[in-house]
């Protein structure tokens, strides 16, 4: 198989990236995209953490993610190969993680958000996407998501944003909105917006890429 073309995508927590992703993949098949997700790559620390030491965890920062690993996957895939990967379940007891196969395609996704700051893995990207949002926006979406799949209380959040999230974001991400090919202002919850978005970057794929319309 001839080399992928990797698309980077990254946004800072809130922006919507995952709804973005979900929005894009959604119009490929299988066989012509894979996705390799940073999230999958946290080192485990948290299963022996109280909930206390939890809460202090800086979990953003890039010494949280098994670079190497994480590095070793993706060239792996562009060499054609396919890897397994457990998924995260970020520290949910409940949750039984699942063994992801990951097969190599035409154009190939990293996401995440180090993979601009990780030169080896910036280095590789073929297109950088760059989603945010407005900063209230992002707020109240992951004060919703954490206090409905994590359980976190509102108290928790605001500690983690303004500690740990807002700062890697500035330190980590931001610096590297203006290299992006593409930046996707994503203040909506509308979906017509998104996929109207994603549908027109897709097109532009098939034309260069995987050679269709």
């Amino acid at each position: 198989m001839n080399k992928p073309f990797v698309i980077g995508i990254a946004g800072g927590s809130g922006s919507g990236k995952t709804f973005f992703l979900k929005c894009f993949l959604e119009h490929f098949t299988h066989g012509e995209v894979c996705l390799v997700s940073q999230d999958d790559y946290y080192i485990p620390v948290a299963h022996n953490m109280t909930k206390e030491e939890n809460k202090l965890y800086n979990f953003d920062l890039p010494a949280t993610i098994d670079r190497g690993q994480f590095e070793e996957d993706i060239a792996s895939l562009m060499n054609g190969e396919t890897i397994q990967k457990k998924e995260y379940t970020f520290n949910n007891p409940d949750v039984v993680p699942k063994t992801l196969e990951i097969k190599p395609a035409p154009i190939m996704i990293v996401e995440g958000l180090f993979i601009f700051h990780f030169e080896k893995i910036a280095s590789i990207l073929d297109l950088k996407i760059f989603i945010e949002a407005d900063d209230g926006i992002a707020l109240q979406r992951r004060i919703n998501r954490d206090a409905i799949e994590r359980g976190y209380s509102h108290d928790d959040v605001m500690y983690k944003w303004i500690n740990h999230v807002v700062p890697a974001y500035n330190e980590y991400l931001l610096p590297y909105r203006d290299e992006c090919d593409q930046v996707v202002i994503n203040n909506t919850d509308v979906t017509a917006d998104i996929i109207c978005v994603t549908k027109e970057i897709s097109q532009e794929l098939r034309k260069k890429i995987l050679k269709s319309s």
